[in-house]
């Protein structure tokens, strides 16, 4: 049976991991939604096709995206404590799930895109709307319900790698599944971290795929 203090540790490793994710989320789309529109606009079909440009910025995504976070977690430990001044806690987790997670978000903003009817663009371009017109007041409310849906799976993409962050001290569940349930051999505190990370991931995807279908403008 877990202890009173077990108990408490771990809903301040929840609410670690809550922050981590949630903010790295929206860090990450900060970052990751203009790239995944810049690569749809200069794409050989996109609306201004730039070969440069988009085989630039796409590589920059495909190298940073083939990294394993658990190696880049400890690569930009240099980048982290120029940034937050400590490579260890929840807050300093934030920079490299940002730097890991914000080239995914490109490519799920990338790709619900494209899912966006090539002859509402055409339209719009025919009436004499500018690239940014187009991207902001068509591309973006015609897309979202898969933009929302992608971001719910970004979202327990970050914290699957939040948890991984507790190797390296990163705070969190991860933390106390790593140095309770792992290095002292306490199987019921791992079954319990298990249980809650898998809890949380499926009420944020939930929440994310309740939101999408209330935002589509197909489902009456």
């Amino acid at each position: 049976m877990l202890s009173s203090d077990m108990i408490q540790l771990m809903w301040i490793g929840l609410l670690e991991t809550l922050y981590m994710t949630v903010v790295s989320t929206f860090v990450a789309y900060i970052i990751g939604l203009p790239v995944g529109l810049l690569l749809y606009v200069t794409d050989k079909d996109g609306i201004k096709p730039h070969t440069a440009i988009n085989q630039i910025v796409g590589g920059i995504v495909n190298i940073l995206r083939s990294v394993p976070f658990i190696i880049l977690l400890v690569a930009v430990i240099p980048i982290t404590r120029a940034i937050v001044g400590t490579s260890i806690g929840s807050t300093a987790t934030i920079v490299p799930l940002v730097i890991a997670s914000a080239p995914f978000v490109a490519r799920v903003v990338e790709s619900s895109i494209k899912e966006v009817d090539r002859g509402v663009i055409e339209a719009s371009l025919s009436m004499g709307a500018s690239t940014l017109q187009v991207v902001y007041k068509v591309l973006v409310p015609e897309a979202l319900p898969s933009l929302i849906f992608g971001a719910a799976i970004a979202t327990t993409t970050i914290l699957g790698y939040s948890a991984m962050s507790g190797f390296v001290g990163g705070g969190g569940l991860g933390t106390i599944a790593i140095n309770y349930g792992y290095y002292r051999s306490q199987s019921d505190v791992m079954l319990v971290m298990v249980a809650l990370l898998v809890l949380i991931v499926q009420i944020f995807q939930e929440i994310g795929t309740w939101i999408s279908k209330k935002c589509d403008k197909r489902i009456k």
